[in-house]
């Protein structure tokens, strides 16, 4: 099946078999990221794709360690899709190794080129996060969802993937193909949306983000869920907003070292790629957001998204955050973000995908690329239908 140009796919079974599920799904899709973060990396900072994985191998232990059940899906991934263990894992550190500062001494230099090209390619991610809670919804509702925003050049890899892995909540994930999380939610009624922070903090090898974030949405609750984030390390720094059916969000600004956290003011939380809740200590002294348009998505969709106070049935709610967050302000980024014809084609990002989840009801929709000229698509799965749900 699509939605759109987007493929679902579900996929169920013990770890390896859910995983040889997805990757033969999706073997074309994970063939056309490798192709892209082989000429991606490249161009960034001059590796192979051998040097790329070489570097991701660093994360297999502490990824068994952690999850073991995460590494067999992986495995079981590369089974399906035919490409090896350290392919899939590389698309699931991408975020890691291209923020990584330890790339120029694989180099063999300290501060070649290609550590001011990796700042500049990590500061391209700039997703806009929304929670809206019953008090802020005239039809009192619990919507959350996020425009994610990417290299142009993924999003032929995209994915709507659903999970079904009992006893575990059974998952419902925009992802990259090979990717085993992102952003999503889950039939606990637990929703993650998720932005990147920047910032370089040390040499320590942390948990990948796509595995902290499945764990994160693998959890039975919402505290569970905070439980995770509190006490995981990750690699980088991400920011994480939660968002609950029962009618509860909060944001954490997670990094390697501490963490920050803001709460709804009026049922509205929106997080951008900018510290918002405390700058930490490691950058503080400098810090300058590394996506500036954060700064403009931010107030744009807060403003755009007040406006479901007057919404009265849940179709004009989706309207008004579909209004919201296809907002061009600063075109061609802003809330809506479109690709820069003046960089170059590698390095152009926009907004791959839009989404909006109604928590209370349990309907996902998403639109397949910018949400300017698309309209929401209704996925064929409810999110209720599996374990946890909420009664």
């Amino acid at each position: 099946m699509t939605a759109g140009t987007i493929p679902i796919i579900e996929i169920s079974g013990p770890p390896a078999e859910r995983g040889r599920q997805y990757g033969e799904a999706a073997r074309e899709r994970i063939g056309a990221a490798l192709t892209y973060y082989e000429e991606a990396f490249g161009e960034s900072s001059g590796l192979t794709w051998d040097q790329v994985t070489a570097r991701a191998e660093r994360w297999l232990e502490p990824v068994r360690g952690y999850a073991p059940d995460l590494v067999e899906e992986m495995a079981g991934i590369a089974e399906g899709a035919g490409v090896g263990l350290l392919d899939i894992l590389a698309l699931n550190a991408r975020g890691e190794i291209i923020y990584d500062q330890t790339f120029s001494r694989m180099r063999g230099s300290e501060g070649a080129p290609g550590d001011v090209a990796e700042a500049k390619e990590a500061a391209a991610d700039g997703c806009t996060s929304f929670a809206v809670l019953g008090e802020a919804s005239g039809d009192g509702h619990v919507y959350c969802g996020q425009n994610w925003d990417w290299r142009a050049g993924t999003a032929d890899t995209l994915l709507m993937l659903r999970i079904v892995q009992p006893p575990r909540p059974t998952l419902i994930m925009q992802v990259e193909a090979g990717q085993i999380g992102r952003q999503g939610a889950s039939s606990a009624g637990v929703a993650l949306n998720a932005n990147g922070l920047g910032g370089r903090f040390d040499d320590a090898i942390g948990l990948p983000q796509t595995v902290i974030r499945r764990r994160v949405l693998d959890s039975e609750s919402i505290s569970a869920a905070v439980d995770v984030l509190c006490r995981t390390r990750g690699h980088i720094a991400s920011n994480a907003l939660l968002t609950c059916r029962e009618g509860f969000a909060v944001d954490l600004e997670t990094t390697p070292g501490a963490h920050g956290w803001l709460y709804p003011d009026d049922g509205l939380l929106v997080h951008g790629n900018h510290y918002q809740a405390t700058v930490p200590v490691q950058l503080a002294a400098g810090y300058r957001p590394g996506s500036s348009d954060s700064l403009i998505r931010v107030p744009r969709a807060e403003a755009g998204l007040r406006q479901l106070r007057g919404a009265t049935a849940p179709d004009q709610s989706r309207k008004l955050i579909h209004q919201a967050m296809s907002d061009h302000l600063g075109h061609p980024e802003g809330l809506c973000t479109h690709p820069d014809p003046r960089q170059p084609e590698v390095k152009r990002w926009m907004t791959l995908l839009s989404s909006c989840v109604d928590l209370t009801t349990g309907d996902y929709y998403v639109t397949p690329g910018t949400p300017c000229d698309r309209e929401y698509q209704h996925l064929p799965w409810n999110l209720y239908d599996g374990p946890h749900a909420p009664r």
